[in-house]
């Protein structure tokens, strides 16, 4: 399969490499991000003229403006396991400008499966292997306890980007490494 990319440059957050099959918005990575497309980096062609990315620039340039379209205004295609692509689909729902926590997508899996609970670790594993960071907006999720954990993009990347939606961060904190959620 032929992999497109475009490279979006935002003067905060650095470069942003978005990714598609032609058809769909498969990839968008920052620099140097963990999980960087497994090795797309090495296989992708230009992506000038790609009508599906020249729409997700102008998805990117509206959500930066901070009048952001609903992930489903952009046709796109993750690639990853049942699971990651349920907890994917939870992301696209979280709202502009709010948070909701690791426990609380569990907690939905959980009752949809009509299951006792369901594993926030496991969440928090498909949330950081989220190919298509912004878009599916992993930046939103938190530890239950306020943590700032888990974001694959940067720590830094992800607070900026919560403020940037209006998010009071200072109830918020970075964990002393090697913490869990």
């Amino acid at each position: 399969m032929t992999v497109y990319s475009a490279a979006y440059r935002h003067p905060e957050l650095g470069e942003l490499t978005l990714a598609s099959d032609g058809d769909y918005v498969v990839g968008l990575w920052f620099e140097g991000q963990k999980y960087f497309g497994a090795g797309a980096h090495q296989r992708l062609e230009s992506g000038d003229g790609v009508p599906v990315l020249d729409a997700a620039r102008v998805w990117l340039d509206r959500y930066f403006a901070g009048d952001p379209l609903p992930a489903a205004a952009l046709p796109c295609r993750p690639s990853g396991t049942a699971f990651q692509r349920r907890v994917w689909a939870i992301l696209s729902d979280i709202p502009f400008g709010t948070v909701r926590t690791y426990a609380d997508i569990a907690a939905q899996i959980a009752r949809e499966d009509g299951r006792e609970r369901a594993l926030a670790r496991a969440v928090g594993a498909a949330n950081g292997r989220n190919p298509l960071s912004i878009i599916l907006p992993c930046h939103r999720v938190v530890g239950s306890s306020g943590s700032l954990t888990g974001y694959a993009g940067g720590i830094e990347r992800k607070i900026w980007l919560l403020e940037h939606e209006g998010v009071d961060t200072t109830s918020l904190y970075v964990p002393k490494r090697g913490t869990g959620l």
